[in-house]
């Protein structure tokens, strides 16, 4: 028995013992501990750098922060570089945290001035380099970070260095009335001015004032081609939202106001400000810098991009309840400038972009805006004196500033969508009902909006529908329906309609729409494949036209197709036909746009094999031209966006000319005017002018390279003359 109890641990058990000890192992962890991990200095500081202004919270900790492990780890030649380097290239790159890094440079100067001093030294340098290459964007903001560190600089700053642009702006506009650099100079100056009078600098104001009574002969003298980039041209009524102002203008008069107030700039951030400061101790003076040479070429740049007079557009202008700034306070052209330029440079990361819009109330001063996705009816109630800015409404704003720009975006249009895309599937919430009243707005506007801004909000509409779910209040525009198809907004009811069909498919989208819109998708629009017109008997040519089929399905050679094209020739020469090879055309055309009609691939294949013929068509008979152009379309009639896209790629093949396609938009088929109102006959002929606009643009920047031998040089000469001639005989169409 006693053998068993020992065997067995005891009358307790051995296994509670067991159970017992492995608790008490765990009470004392014999373990040694685990090595601690520690970020390089230069890791640490880069992460902050990055992530400044981007919390409301840590604002005033941060660049304190910042400022003190640069300062600490002065020594170190990779902290002192990577923080060199990397807030210079956010200055370039984050306009909107220029004032925060401005603020943490302001604190390394009270630690380190020599720190200050080199950053300065490097920002001369940059603006210096940028100056002379045209890049001015980067000029701007360069000059805005020097402009918010004006109290460390010594004796008038960075103000001779905007009297010498200015200078360089008169030489401009003096040379030439037309001259769109000279105005973006003045427009840089003007946007300069109200960050250095918003510094922690004093006694700037006789400056600034003397600076904008000369300014003011520039930006107050309307330009001769602001009529060419206004958003609503030759707009008669009385409506204050389709008064188009010009930008530099509108600064001009925001500034003199803010000088007549004592420069208040609310809107403008002062991180500066929140610096700490020891009440015990006297505050030292700050060392001051001289600011290194910075030479204004005699001879600027004009940069990669022509520069042309802005004008001041809003979605959100006729609204009861202010949602954004109005035009008469200075934060309209801040607040436009600053997302701009962040719109601009980050096209190559359109999330990076949307968080910037989302999070824009981080970045300026507090009370500018209400609270984020406040309800606009909320707003009635804010308190009397209170800001009722919707940061996400001049977000939405400053997107649609370029998207809807004249006469082009800087970037793809797509790019634009994209934005506005992701800022909705980040704040939902927010975004979509600024969206909503933005399309309403515009809808309303599109009676009174160019052309080509019409188009861009169409195609916009329809995709970005088309990224949640083709649902919208459709029954908001039911009465104009009933509207005749030459009404603005039936032609744009009709042809988002088209552009969402080509999106997905006719019957999903009908499966959106109330009631009275269901006879705008006719059941012809739900066929895959449109019907081949020569299957009927009592169409002219009918048997022709279908050998001609069978014998391009069986890939015939052109010998064997040409005995039934003759055929169709001679018997529209019996019928009277003036040019008999406009039928024997639309046969062998139709013919191809069937055999394609599965895929954009197949038409290209079949075009590819027919190529010989069709280009031999054109020097035979205009008319044959212009017929290739109406098989297509005629074919597709249900589905023109199909149609233009053939089209596109007959241009590529020269097949047809840019002239046989305007010819056919604008004279041949204009009747009464209808064809006019189709979008898809705007986009086919707007493809065909940037066609030939973009191929001349090409030959000159290749004819301008610095080390293009001669030879090339003076074939390009010839080969640009041709293109310049042809499309001047385009535009004299």
């Amino acid at each position: 028995m006693g053998e068993y109890d020992r065997r067995n641990g005891g009358h307790r058990g051995g296994h509670n013992n067991r159970k017992r000890r492995f608790r008490e192992d765990d009470d004392f962890d014999r373990r040694p501990p685990r090595r601690q991990y520690q970020e390089p200095a230069h890791v640490k500081l880069r992460k902050q750098l990055l992530a400044i202004a981007e919390s409301p919270l840590k604002k005033i900790d941060e660049v304190q922060e910042i400022a003190t492990t640069v300062a600490d780890n002065y020594e170190d030649e990779e902290v002192r570089a990577n923080f060199l380097d990397l807030a210079l290239q956010m200055v370039v790159e984050q306009a909107l945290k220029i004032p925060f890094l401005a603020a943490v440079i302001l604190a390394v100067n009270e630690k380190k001035p020599e720190l200050a001093q080199e950053v300065i030294t490097r920002s001369s340098t940059a603006l210096n380099e940028h100056f002379n290459a045209g890049a001015w964007r980067e000029v701007k903001l360069l000059l805005r970070f020097l402009g918010c560190m004006q109290a460390i600089l010594d004796d008038q700053g960075i103000f001779p260095v905007l009297e010498e642009l200015f200078s360089r702006a008169v030489d401009l506009q003096t040379a030439s009335s037309d001259d769109g650099l000279g105005l973006e100079i003045v427009k840089i100056i003007l946007l300069t001015i109200p960050y250095i009078m918003a510094s922690s600098a004093s006694g700037l104001e006789a400056y600034a004032s003397a600076l904008l009574e000369k300014t003011d002969i520039i930006a107050s003298t309307p330009h001769p081609l602001e009529a060419l980039v206004d958003p609503f041209p030759g707009s008669e009524d009385d409506d204050s939202s389709h008064q188009a102002q010009s930008i530099i203008s509108l600064l001009q008069r925001q500034l003199q106001t803010e000088a007549a107030q004592s420069w208040e700039l609310a809107c403008v951030p002062r991180p500066w400000r929140t610096l700490p400061v020891d009440d015990a101790v006297e505050p030292k003076v700050p060392v001051k810098h001289v600011l290194p040479s910075i030479v204004v070429p005699s001879s600027v740049s004009p940069g990669a991009r022509p520069q042309l007079p802005e004008m001041y557009f809003s979605v959100y202008a006729d609204q009861d309840v202010e949602t954004v700034p109005p035009t008469s306070n200075i934060a309209s052209s801040v607040l436009r400038d600053a997302l701009v330029d962040t719109i601009s440079i980050l096209d190559y990361n359109r999330n990076a972009t949307a968080k910037f819009l989302i999070d824009l109330d981080c970045y300026f001063a507090p009370e500018t805006f209400v609270k984020r996705a406040t309800p606009f009816d909320r707003l009635r109630e804010v308190d009397e004196g209170k800001s009722t800015w919707k940061p996400e409404d001049v977000a939405v704003d400053a997107v649609f500033s370029q998207l809807l720009q004249l006469p082009t975006p800087e970037h793809k249009l797509v790019y634009y969508h994209a934005v506005l895309t992701e800022s909705c599937k980040i704040a939902p919430a927010a975004i979509a009902p600024s969206l909503g009243r933005a399309i309403r707005f515009l809808y309303r506007s599109v009676d009174a909006m160019d052309l080509e801004l019409n188009y861009r909000f169409l195609d916009w509409f329809s995709h970005h529908l088309s990224n949640f779910g083709f649902t919208w209040k459709w029954t908001e525009w039911v009465d104009d329906v009933e509207l005749p198809l030459a009404k603005p907004k039936k032609a744009f009811i009709v042809g988002a309609l088209e552009k969402e069909i080509r999106l997905s498919f006719a019957q999903r989208i009908r499966g959106t729409l109330p009631e009275p819109y269901q006879a705008l998708i006719t059941e012809a629009k739900e066929k895959d494949t449109p019907d081949f017109k020569y299957n009927s008997d009592q169409t002219p040519y009918a048997p022709q036209a279908r050998e001609v089929l069978r014998l391009l399905r069986a890939k015939a050679p052109d010998s064997d197709l040409q005995p039934h094209l003759s055929s169709i020739e001679s018997q529209a020469a019996e019928l009277g036909v003036a040019d008999p090879l406009v039928p024997s055309t639309d046969a062998y055309m139709t013919a191809i746009c069937f055999i394609g009609s599965k895929s954009l691939s197949h038409v290209l294949s079949c075009i590819e094999r027919c190529k010989e013929r069709l280009l031999a068509l054109g020097p035979r008979s205009e008319a044959a031209r212009g017929q290739i152009i109406t098989s297509v379309m005629e074919y597709w009639a249900e589905k023109p966006g199909v149609g233009v896209n053939v089209v596109d790629k007959l241009l590529n093949y020269t097949i047809l000319t840019p002239l046989s396609v305007i010819n056919w938009a604008l004279t041949d088929n204009i009747g009464k005017g209808h064809i006019l109102t189709q979008a898809h006959v705007y986009e086919m002929v707007a493809g065909t002018m940037h066609k030939v606009t973009n191929r001349v643009r090409q030959i000159v920047i290749a004819r301008n390279q610095v080390d293009l031998p001669m030879e090339q040089r003076l074939l390009l000469d010839e080969t640009l003359e041709k293109e310049r001639a042809q499309m001047r005989e385009l535009f004299a169409t």
